[in-house]
């Protein structure tokens, strides 16, 4: 059956939105378990967004400098970087959903940011005392990695239990300018620590990862829903998976990203272009110029974040997606084509934006679809979509660029990510048909 706009509207119990009762707060800003998620957020996300950039310059110049290596070799040992880092997502991401539904998301989340805690501290130590290898910084990324596929789906389902349904829209795109503005802060603050001195970006993600843990757990306790515990682990398990694969709707808002992200992704050869390609005054713009390129995509995001908190797109959502992602793809090709650093970071702002557009109404349209029941599961596997296109694309960028050389990688992922819009969009009608998020309320 077709609800309104033509989504899918199959789920038990899913209705219009109403407006908020006189009651209801005016803004999910005045719900205090609402602030202290969203200050767990920006906290963890600054903390992880520049831990991992300085992690990738590490490897790339310890490739280059201590182990020797060419420009494609230690090009490549960045995909290497970004498969360690999927691994332990694809193999966890189906217990992560289920734990997210079986036990407290608040506790599952809290634990999950303590090993990344751990993550940030270990690499604190061994830069101070000059002790970094590929085998440690290889065998740290899958641990982050790891950490990442339970915070994923338990942080992302405390939301809908926190926040009315009719103010979930504007509270995502909090989230979503929290998580941007966090990933502005993160690389630029990483990049200016590391200059200074190298293992302070991660003594200050140390910190943050700590204050993000205090932020989740003052959340009130949030029970499983009911009746996931009565269900065999494994069944829950194969019903995440087939709720997902028999809506179409989820399906095409889902894989979109995964392939769109995973042939357009150009932040895994950023370290190539601070150290080798685009130059300042003569000189590589090097670790600097490396945190403000990784910062760019989520300046021009959390500019079009702020707009969405007052103004949240409402009308012709599924067009409106498919277009920021072939604004996507458009950009990282002008990025790849570009030689002048100024220039670059434009390409990459408006990269950015035209995202943040795809990610607010794509999570939207996630969480407002999937009943409460089965919204763990469901997370989890739309952040094993979002990380395979991230981690996998870093790896598919590594292996292009060792082949087409770094420029070539970044047009050709652009080119790609194009394509895919066409094809979903002809592949999946559901999602140029869906006029409104009112149709997928449950």
């Amino acid at each position: 059956m077709l609800g309104k706009g033509g989504a899918r509207c199959h789920l038990t119990g899913v209705t219009s939105p109403s407006p908020p009762s006189p009651t209801s707060p005016p803004t999910p800003l005045a719900i205090p378990d609402y602030r202290r998620f969203l200050l767990a957020r920006f906290a963890s996300v600054v903390a992880t967004t520049g831990m991992v950039v300085v992690l990738g310059y590490q490897l790339y110049d310890v490739a280059r400098g201590q182990y020797g290596m060419s420009i494609p070799a230690a090009a490549f040992q960045l995909g290497l970087l970004g498969l360690a880092q999927f691994l332990p997502l694809f193999l966890l991401t189906p217990v992560a959903g289920l734990v997210a539904d079986r036990f407290d998301r608040r506790s599952v989340t809290a634990l999950s940011l303590a090993i990344d805690l751990m993550v940030a501290f270990t690499l604190a130590l061994a830069t101070h005392l000059g002790m970094l290898t590929l085998p440690l910084l290889f065998g740290l990324g899958a641990l982050h990695g790891m950490a990442r596929v339970f915070i994923g789906p338990a942080l992302s389902s405390i939301a809908p239990n926190i926040v009315p349904a009719a103010l979930m829209p504007r509270a995502i795109a909090f989230n979503a300018m929290a998580f941007q503005t966090g990933s502005v802060g993160g690389p630029a603050l990483a990049g200016v620590l590391f200059a200074l001195q190298a293992a302070l970006p991660y003594w200050v993600s140390t910190a943050l990862l700590a204050i993000a843990v205090v932020g989740v757990m003052g959340i009130r306790r949030i029970p499983p829903p009911p009746g996931n515990r009565d269900t065999h682990p494994l069944r829950q398990i194969t019903e995440g998976l087939a709720f997902v694969w028999n809506d179409r709707f989820l399906l095409g808002c889902v894989s979109l990203d995964l392939f769109a992200v995973l042939l357009g992704g150009a932040t895994a050869l950023l370290p190539v272009y601070a150290r080798d390609i685009l130059t300042w005054n003569g000189q590589p713009v090097g670790s600097y110029g490396l945190g403000l390129m990784r910062a760019a995509p989520s300046v021009g995001a959390a500019l079009i974040a702020v707009v969405l908190t007052r103004r949240p797109i409402e009308t012709d959502v599924g067009t409106k997606m498919l277009l920021a992602v072939a604004a996507y793809g458009a950009a990282t090709i002008a990025f790849g084509l570009s030689r002048n650093f100024a220039l670059s970071l434009g390409f990459l702002a408006l990269l950015g934006s035209a995202d943040m557009v795809s990610v607010f109404i794509r999570n939207t349209l996630v969480q407002l679809h999937t009943p409460d029941a089965v919204r763990g599961r469901v997370s989890s596997i739309s952040g094993l979509a979002i990380s395979a296109s991230n981690e996998l694309g870093e790896m598919q960028s590594g292996v292009a660029a060792s082949l087409l050389g770094a420029p070539g990688a970044v047009v050709f992922g652009g080119v790609g990510a194009i394509v895919v819009t066409v094809l979903w969009a002809w592949r999946f009608p559901e999602l140029r048909r869906d006029r409104t998020f009112a149709a997928n309320y449950n």
